[in-house]
């Protein structure tokens, strides 16, 4: 901390105090949940991440690749 934050905290009341020690505590833990979810995303597969939403959609074929007559002209 620099002096000035010294000073500036000094002169506050023990209620706002305790309102900024909460808030440094809010932003360290939601520092810690954004570290958290980019490593669990970090060390998943495409595959893995689209799981959850794989099927979600009703009305088209469960999946396009092993029909032939929806790939046809594909890459063309």
């Amino acid at each position: 901390m620099s002096k000035q934050s010294l000073k500036s905290w000094k002169v506050l009341s023990l209620d706002k105090q305790q309102e900024v020690l909460d808030f440094v505590e809010f932003l360290a833990r939601k520092t810690k949940q954004r570290e958290e979810i980019s490593s669990r995303w970090a060390d998943m597969t495409a595959l893995e991440a689209a799981q959850s939403v794989m099927g979600s959609v009703g009305d088209g074929p469960p999946d396009l690749s092993t029909n032939p007559k929806y790939m046809d002209g594909f890459g063309q």
